[in-house]
């Protein structure tokens, strides 16, 4: 099998099958759309809860509904080309994509360009190095939510869930409604790392107690998980010693973050940006390295799938029109630089041709360090103020996401900063 695409992508969750959609929707006759797993959707198939779409779709979907909508939406064109239970071996720099699966065995696909929506991967227990036993009983939050929604499977019946990411308190419901006995979700932060709707139905409907600044000292039990000890944390996050406790558990559930899969992005050798783990993109999402564009959670990690959808499609778009030849030259490389209480910011830098096309946008993606109440987000080049806007509450789980003015697009310099003012 080797074949010539106008666009490939590396990725059938929400952010490929959106990028698919919208390469199509701008003149790309051949896509194609590679996913390892055994059917399309990603992530999303195993998110049986609702809250999805609403950004989206207008409309509030569970998982599987959004990841049907973005099915249908490549379903029935012949532009569009699947493959699922399909593993990508490896991406090289002319955009061939090597891969595999049973039915057509070992596959070069030659593309004129390239969407990586990888997704991400969770942290293990390993990575933030929990002492104690090693015994059974110990879960990423994401593998045991697979395990009960789809496989079926009880992972424990009295539970410890540790970090308060959205997977975690997501699964502390679960667990709840599936009969278990949810003891505590421990938190290392002095803050929760979740949507704040999360904490109010997950953790307060449920009476299930929130120990912010707490920790994992020990894990005991021999075959099973039999109970663990419990630390609060100083400022430097480092165990305070004799504020430890026990907690008699069967199961310890782990939601200590995300991590963009980027080991095909590595491979390629694209610039990343260390604070997302992910590569550096400019506004049309198209990374260090030309044709290659990335997009959603391997760029950097959503609270909303809505988001992802939205960044996907400017990846499909611009993709589609690079491969068509349509793209206006660039004529210089804007930095932005997130400043002042703003930890990240996507994209990293804007491409920006001599005249800005009529239907240029530059939309900007961000995360704040730590919570605040009542400060003014600023984005300025030079002494330009080019957006400027109050924020009630801002918080390091729910990302902002503002669009700078058209009107403003001619006072952008060599750099722009994004920060908070307190």
């Amino acid at each position: 099998m080797n074949q010539l695409y106008d666009v490939i992508i590396v990725g059938g969750g929400p952010a490929g099958l959106s990028a698919a959609y919208s390469a199509w929707q701008n003149g790309a006759k051949k896509i194609a759309v590679i996913e390892r797993d055994r059917e399309l959707g990603g992530i999303l198939q195993q998110c049986i809860h609702n809250g999805f779409g609403l950004h989206h779709f207008k409309e509030e979907l569970t998982g599987p509904g959004y990841a049907h909508r973005c099915i249908e939406l490549v379903a029935d064109k012949p532009e569009i080309e699947t493959m699922v239970d399909t593993m990508v071996l490896e991406v090289r720099n002319d955009k061939t994509v090597v891969a595999i699966n049973p039915e057509h065995g070992l596959m070069e696909l030659h593309g004129k360009t390239v969407i990586l929506t990888m997704g991400c991967r969770e942290r293990t227990r390993g990575a933030i190095r929990i002492p104690g036993e090693r015994p059974a009983g110990v879960f990423t939050a994401g593998a045991a939510q697979r395990m009960v929604n789809m496989e079926g499977y009880l992972p424990g019946h009295k539970i410890v869930i540790l970090g308060s990411g959205d997977i975690g308190l997501i699964m502390a419901r679960r667990m709840s409604l599936e009969g278990c006995k949810v003891e505590a979700v421990l938190e290392i932060c002095p803050f929760s790392n979740g949507l704040t709707r999360n904490i109010v139905q997950c953790l307060n409907d449920y009476d299930i107690p929130l120990y912010l600044s707490h920790t994992i000292v020990k894990i005991h039990g021999g075959a099973r998980v039999t109970g663990i000890t419990v630390a609060k944390v100083d400022e430097k996050m480092n165990p305070i010693p004799g504020t430890e406790f026990d907690i008699d558990c069967d199961t310890v559930l782990l939601s200590v973050g995300l991590i963009p899969e980027n080991e095909l992005s590595n491979g390629l050798g694209l610039a990343m940006y260390p604070l997302t783990n992910g590569p550096i993109v400019d506004q049309h999402r198209e990374t260090s390295l030309e044709g290659f564009f990335a997009a959603g959670n391997v760029v950097h990690v959503h609270d909303l799938v809505d988001f992802v959808s939205e960044e996907a499609e400017i990846a499909g778009k611009y993709a589609a029109l690079k491969a068509q030849e349509k793209i206006a030259a660039t004529s210089r490389t804007v930095k932005v630089n997130a400043i002042n209480g703003v930890r990240t910011c996507v994209p990293q830098q804007l491409s920006l041709a001599e005249e800005v096309p009529a239907d240029e946008k530059i939309k900007l993606f961000m995360r704040v360090g730590a919570p605040h109440r009542k400060v003014r987000l600023e984005i300025k080049s030079g002494d330009n103020v080019l957006l400027s806007r109050p924020l009630p509450v801002v918080k390091p789980s729910e990302m902002i996401a503002v669009e700078i003015p058209k009107t403003k697009f001619n006072l952008i310099g060599e750099e722009i900063t994004v920060g908070l003012v307190l």
